[in-house]
């Protein structure tokens, strides 16, 4: 309404004023504020949500206010709102007003219900930055966040973007312009039931809340989501804990003054040990501090982010006492406060190369240093996404987003990511119950989606992120919105009528049994009897033992022949060479079949038995790989030709992606660019390789490579040194053969060894000349090591099989860093963080391998009279053979995580030579040199290889998946059918 003596122009241009004043509010408290100085001076009403939206952009119609309804316009004509009217009358209470339940609101509002948010506090203080994939920040430009928030996305890196406070101001504006109810200093405490034996059942589902009086205590709602994080208070989802070796993190803001030496100091988007470990040896060495890994963004604030080992927090005393428990661990009691702040100032100033003129501690909101240091070593994740309940003639329904939902690995910052995902999810959810949908569909519906919602990542949904909307098919290609049926997910439409005990119990739980396609229960008593059927038959072979029947060598050549009866002549075998059979057949199972041997052929040879221990832990990873197929089933697979009964799931193409993979993984130089062509041709080819891969569809529906002519002749060119390339197992969990995929095409790229004459005895480390156990063998060049003792001759660090390097004429070895010396510092982001995460996946490995290691060597002295031990003789066997099969496990495992290092090393180099190849197509062609013309093709040529091996992987991957699935399912099929069930403590 227009005031006494106010002109339209005077009031234009107050309402352009007073809009401006909220858009720009820094605060929680200041926007509220002044938002409801807004609707005072305008007459605006918020409590009318269905009008709010429309009389505000009448009010407010400045340039500034025009922009941004533009952009909410075009989200509210989305087809799926139906104009505001899909859920028109749906009423919903949302819990927590982070990024996450924020952005709920915003669709549950555009669909048109009415939408409360309650949050505990009034202040926005949490300065982390984020990490924002492309589709995020895409999904809040069309929101307007430039409008609020002049430099959004405006970093050096593209897809790390504002602290999470900044992102809240930017939604709470969003939510309260679309007519959501936003309360502060509102706690929630649990929900209410409608009551009983009302006349005309006019009360609904309410929430006891703090302050009881609040008028939020009235409140009668359809939906409840559950935002509030990992502390999430509604009942009936009960908790999944995964536990990680321990992880120390510390963030600091410092101070940003914004001045031009600030400015000029490069942003760190990820070092981490495993890619750069010179860079950490000389921060320890320099100040005592030991990290993992360490980040720098500059934002509002100077803002680092470190993972640091315990032992550097205890030497440098930021941690006291040492404790088991990680909550006393880092217990307020037992943190030295300034040496935690010298700490990661410490850090900080080593990691810019002093480059900061100044590291003054920005404050928090308690007026404190912005440094906390704490945990992420757990994780939790709900069981399931929503339910429905039912009391006394009133359906509710119960959802979570965002960490209460599923809490993210921290240093992956998927947070944001994959919460806003499933926002959308459970908007979806809603829509379809305000449609009339059976509420049964709709929970198999959510459910499924939520199986999804782990594995998301930036290169398997969708690309076109225009197309986003609410529905899922926008989102998530060949998605299968059914794999979850109605029937299997009735226990969570809780009416009473069901025991939901279990249901209402909201803490973490573990399961009882642990299920594994691979877990197997294999008796030496049965590894002998499967030699003895494999061998049966052979000339001068028979299999009584697992010692001395296997001296000559005829017995191993014989398993291999039986298996694969091309790769050895069995008839032109001499039995009384048997150091000669034996070498044979240790290199074609290791060239072949990428299994290290235990010894050499003339230990084998000599005058005493072979040593059970090493024959049973030799075998037995031949029997893992094929005790499940028929004779020379690996030789048919080979030349293409598979068993049908064994194929429950097409995987001829697989094995023929396997081996395209490898192939161009494996190599190291490619087939020359032809010369001839114009050199005009490079910008075209590279305009369209370019708009391809930023257009492409997500995995599921990337093209599959073909098989292409000369692929024979890409094999594996040794470097300058004599270097030897490495057989690092399969890179795919499969269970037909699983390192079979790795094997048919290993001795095409791999060249062949030749061992010098003078190796030391398969019992003693090379490295340390002490005496190696059989359970801790490490066999590398024909050398045999402890696993501790497998480290570069340069830096003395820890080496694995794939991440190795060796110089034959030397006889040393080396990390590829002090190889190569070409590796960049400086990785991309997401390229950090997932290395970050096979970084700690392998120290995991390590340090259950050396677990397993140092029980096997407690054994073997028991069977071998070196210690003493009161168990039978059988059951210690048993016990070691167990521990056998679970370290062949972890090996392969590790050998996998090598390979996807490998492959996070080709998405970053892909990033770095596309970014490259656009700067320098923004000079013309006339200005440019012949050689900087050649660099230009040249350039291209290597991004196409970098594409082709990578859509490679994307199609195996895929394929890998679609069979795990299946795998799961039959697996579960089958331990029901036998009357198992899986139990909850």
């Amino acid at each position: 309404m227009q005031k006494m003596g106010e002109t339209e122009d005077e009031r234009t241009a107050q309402a352009g004023q007073l809009f401006e004043n909220f858009a720009q509010a820094s605060t929680c408290k200041g926007t509220l504020q002044a938002f409801s100085i807004l609707c005072r001076q305008m007459d605006l009403d918020p409590l009318d949500y269905r009008n709010f939206y429309s009389n505000l952009k009448a009010t407010a119609t400045n340039w500034k206010a025009k922009a941004l309804w533009t952009k909410l316009d075009k989200r509210a004509n989305h087809k799926e709102y139906s104009k505001a009217k899909a859920c028109e009358g749906m009423r919903c209470l949302i819990i927590g007003g982070g990024p996450c339940g924020l952005r709920t609101a915003i669709e549950l509002a555009l669909l048109g219900a009415k939408v409360v948010v309650m949050e505990k506090r009034d202040t926005f203080s949490r300065n982390n930055v984020l990490h924002l994939w492309p589709y995020t920040i895409h999904d809040l430009r069309g929101l307007g966040a430039k409008k609020f928030y002049g430099k959004f996305c405006a970093g050096a890196i593209d897809h790390i973007s504002e602290c999470i406070r900044q992102l809240q101001l930017m939604l709470l504006k969003v939510a309260l312009i679309l007519g959501v109810e936003v309360h502060v200093n509102v706690d929630f405490v649990q929900l209410l039931e409608p009551p009983e034996n009302q006349e005309n059942g006019e009360t609904g589902w309410r929430a006891e809340i703090r302050p009881l009086n609040h008028p939020l205590a009235d409140f009668e709602f359809d939906v409840v989501i559950g935002a509030n994080g990992r502390r999430n208070t509604l009942d009936g989802f009960r908790r999944k804990e995964f536990r990680g070796k321990l992880a120390i993190a510390i963030t600091a803001n410092f101070v940003n003054r914004n001045t031009t030496a600030e400015a000029k100091v490069e942003e760190i988007s990820g070092v981490a040990f495993i890619f750069n470990q010179k860079f950490f040896l000389e921060l320890k060495e320099e100040t005592g501090i030991d990290l993992e890994n360490i980040v720098y963004y500059r934002d509002n604030t100077h803002y680092f982010v470190m993972t640091a080992k315990k032992q550097s927090l205890l030497d440098k005393g930021v941690i006291i006492h040492d404790y088991i428990e990680t909550e006393k661990l880092l217990g307020q009691d037992n943190v030295n406060q300034e040496a935690l702040l010298s700490y990661a100032r410490e850090a900080a100033d080593f990691g810019t190369n002093y480059q900061l003129p100044s590291l003054d501690y920005a404050v928090n909101h308690c007026n404190q240093p912005d440094v906390a240091m704490f945990d992420f070593t757990c994780m939790y994740a709900s069981e399931n996404a929503a339910l429905f309940r039912e009391k006394n003639g009133h359906q509710l329904l119960v959802a979570l987003v965002g960490d209460s939902l599923l809490e993210p690995f921290w240093p992956m910052g998927t947070g944001c990511a994959r919460g806003f995902l499933a926002a959308f999810d459970t908007v979806w959810m809603v829509r379809g119950w305000a449609q009339g949908r059976n509420p049964l569909e709709i929970l198999a519906e959510r459910e499924s989606l939520y199986r999804l919602l782990p594995q998301t990542t930036t290169e398997n949904i969708s690309k076109n992120f225009d197309q986003y909307t609410i529905d899922p098919v926008t989102r998530y290609p060949n998605l299968n919105s059914s794999c979850v049926k109605p029937h299997q997910v009735r226990h969570l439409f809780i009416d009473g009528q069901q025991d939901s005990g279990l249901l209402e119990c909201g803490g973490p739980t573990h399961r009882s049994v642990n299920l594994s396609r691979q877990e197997s229960d294999i008796r030496p008593s049965r590894l002998l009897l499967w030699c003895q059927k494999q061998t049966q038959g052979y000339r001068g072979v028979d299999v009584t033992n697992l010692t001395s029947s296997w001296k000559n060598g005829l017995a191993l050549c014989a398993l291999i022949h039986r298996l694969r009866p091309e790769l050895i002549d069995f008839d032109s075998l001499n039995e009384e060479d048997s150091a000669k059979n034996n070498q044979l057949a240790f290199d074609i199972v290791e060239s072949e079949f990428g299994i290290q041997p235990v010894t050499t052929g003339k230990e084998m040879a000599a005058d005493q038995d072979p040593d059970k221990l090493m024959m049973v832990l030799y075998i037995s990873k031949l029997y893992e790989m094929f005790h499940n197929s028929p004779a020379s089933v690996a030789g048919r697979l080979q030349s293409g030709v598979l068993c049908p009964a064994l194929t429950p799931h097409p995987s001829h193409h697989t094995v023929q992606n396997a081996m395209s993979f490898h192939l161009l993984l494996f190599r190291t130089s490619a087939p020359p660019a032809g010369e001839g062509g114009e050199q005009n041709k490079v910008r075209s080819m590279a305009t369209q390789l370019l708009a391809k891969f930023e257009e492409s569809a997500a995995p599921g529906g990337a093209p599959r490579s073909k098989n292409r002519e000369g692929f024979s002749d890409w094999l594996f060119v040794a470097p300058s040194l004599p270097m030897t390339a490495l057989t690092t197992g399969c890179l795919f969990r499969c269970s037909l053969y699983p390192d079979l995929l790795f094997v048919c095409f290993l001795r095409q790229c791999v060249v062949r060894k030749e061992f010098p004459q003078n190796l030391g005895g398969s019992d003693t480390c090379h490295h340390c000349s002490k005496r190696v156990y059989v359970v801790e063998r490490f066999s590398v060049e024909g050398y045999f090591f402890h696993r501790e003792c497998f480290r570069c001759d340069v830096c003395g660090s820890t080496l694995r099989l794939g991440g190795h390097a060796y110089d034959s004429q030397l006889g040393k070895f080396y990390c590829k860093l002090h190889y190569s010396q070409r590796r960049p510092n400086h990785l991309g982001c997401f390229c950090f963080i997932g290395v970050k995460v096979i970084q700690r996946q392998l120290e995991e490995v390590g340090e259950k391998q050396r677990d397993l290691e140092e029980r096997g060597v407690t054994i073997e002295k028991v069977l071998r009279g070196e210690a003493p031990g009161e168990q039978h003789e059988h059951e210690l066997l048993q016990m070691w053979f167990k521990l056998v099969l679970e370290k062949n496990r972890l090996a392969r495992y590790e050998e996998e995580l090598v390979i996807f290092a490998q492959e996070l090393e080709l998405e970053d180099r892909q990033s770095r030579l596309q970014t490259d190849l656009r700067s320098r197509m923004s000079i013309d062609d006339s200005r440019k040199s012949s050689v900087e013309l050649a660099e230009e093709q040249q350039m291209l040529t290597e991004i196409m290889e970098v594409v082709e091996k990578r859509d490679t992987l994307v199609s195996l991957l895929e394929e890998q998946r679609i069979q795990e699935r299946a795998e799961d399912r039959d697996l579960e099929s089958l331990v029901l059918s036998r009357g198992y069930q899986f139990h909850w403590t």
